[in-house]
């Protein structure tokens, strides 16, 4: 077994070593004599593990009380998500719909009156989800999901809704397993008994090697620090990638290298020159939002490919909450910037419904309501000279429960670059920024 411990200085990880030395890299006092202890439990393990035996007791609780535990297992046909409504349905405009949270989009499947709309559909599931045709006209909105995979455990919400208002019927919980043959169970609880102890490894040696960001949604930019005092050598490559191996920047042959990186982050990462040279490896996010929560891990590899080291940086982007009594006149959305923002601006504020319904624009000096969605017409209000005051906040009158959503603030300006060159042929370049704001808002009863 390999362990990666840290530098005496407590900032960079060293290179691999036996575990049988790791008592000498920790540093005298407590720690020598924690790591020594682990040592010796594991030798003692590997010596009598045919006279182990392992219990255990797995217990898993669903995330609503209310939720239906639907199991399947992986290569199955199909799996029916069950949905049977009894009430009245609507007439004008009736929507059965079916979402998954954790996801964006969050669509599953949803259905109208003149049949299927996956417009806005999450691209996993497309080509594997039906309904019955006659869904909005018998009641039945159970969902067929076909060729289930491990990747769609999760919570559905079925729900029924008018494009207006939007009601929740029913939560499943569906559990995708993967069968396991018998030696691969007594494979798995030796598994399970390695995975533990580097686990307490890793959470007690975690303060080492891991840092975190806290930052407010709508700020400019944010910056991960990793810097490291040992020398690197010029060829070396640095590669920036988040917990779901999306990767956010790469460095390689002296030059960012932006072809490689995730469209996500295209356009909003910067990294300092001569890095390799400074051991200044940090990485500066722009224009952070809520998505941007996550676990960042920065590696530099040798030309052979050889992890030489490695960082991981926690970021959590805060989003302002705003909580208001059912029955009062109006709640303001607060969004304030201290930037100079230009007459030509766009402002545009959105919820996270289905389809990220427009709530109110801004352009061209004046509000646009033929914009705006139809639940939000005569309801919302900005403040005069926003743009030059920087104060973007909206007001929402008369809020209803049907109002909880996270909204989002975000205004666009174009500025004029001159390219300065000797070159024939020179021209203005016109760059589009954005900027983001994310306001979550919640009724009390």
């Amino acid at each position: 077994m390999w362990i990666r411990m840290v530098s005496a200085s407590g900032r960079d990880r060293i290179l691999p070593g036996n575990l049988s030395k790791m008592s000498q890299s920790v540093g005298p006092g407590k720690d020598r004599a924690f790591a020594s202890f682990i040592v010796k439990f594991l030798t003692m393990v590997t010596e009598h593990i045919s006279c182990l035996f392992v219990f255990m007791f797995v217990s898993s609780v669903s995330q609503h009380a209310l939720a239906v535990v639907v199991e399947v297992n992986k290569g199955e046909e199909s799996v029916l998500l069950p949905c049977k409504f009894s009430g009245l349905i609507p007439e004008d405009d009736p929507i059965a719909m079916w979402t998954r949270g954790d996801l964006h989009p969050k669509s599953v499947h949803l259905r109208r009156k003149g049949g299927d709309d996956l417009r806005e559909q999450n691209q996993h599931y497309s080509n594997r989800t039906s309904m019955s045709p006659d869904a909005l006209v018998t009641g039945n909105f159970s969902l067929t999901l076909r060729k289930p995979q491990l990747t769609d455990s999760g919570n559905y919400t079925c729900s029924i809704g008018d494009g207006r208002e939007e009601r929740r019927l029913k939560e499943i919980q569906l559990q995708v397993k993967e069968w396991f043959p018998s030696w691969a169970i007594a494979l798995l609880v030796l598994l399970v008994l390695v995975l533990v102890v580097s686990g307490g490894l890793s959470f007690y040696f975690r303060k080492y090697f891991t840092s975190g960001v806290e930052v407010d949604s709508g700020v400019e930019s944010v910056q991960l620090l990793f810097k490291t005092t040992l020398h690197l050598p010029e060829d070396a490559k640095v590669e920036w990638m988040d917990k779901n191996n999306r990767k956010v920047h790469v460095y390689e042959n002296s030059s960012d290298q932006p072809e490689e990186q995730h469209q996500f982050f295209r356009d909003r990462t910067k990294m300092n020159e001569d890095l390799l040279k400074t051991g200044d490896l940090s990485l500066t996010l722009k224009y952070p939002t809520d998505g941007d929560t996550n676990t960042y891990t920065c590696t530099i590899y040798s030309r052979e490919g050889n992890i030489l080291l490695k960082r991981q940086v926690e970021l959590k982007v805060r989003v302002p909450q705003v909580e208001v009594d059912s029955g009062v006149e109006s709640v303001q959305l607060p969004f304030n910037t201290t930037l100079h923002l230009p007459e030509d601006a766009k402002v545009e504020w959105m919820d996270n419904y289905i389809y990220n319904r427009k709530v109110h624009v801004y352009e061209n000096s004046s509000e646009q309501p033929e914009e705006q969605h139809q639940v939000y017409r005569d309801r919302t209000k900005m403040n005069e000279d926003l743009l030059k005051t920087g104060d973007l906040s909206l007001t929402l009158k008369y809020p209803t429960d049907g109002d909880n959503y996270t909204y989002t603030c975000t205004f666009f300006f174009s500025f004029v670059a001159l390219l300065l060159s000797n070159h024939p042929g020179e021209e203005w370049c016109f760059i589009n920024v954005t900027y983001f704001a994310w306001v979550l808002l919640f009724l009390i009863f």
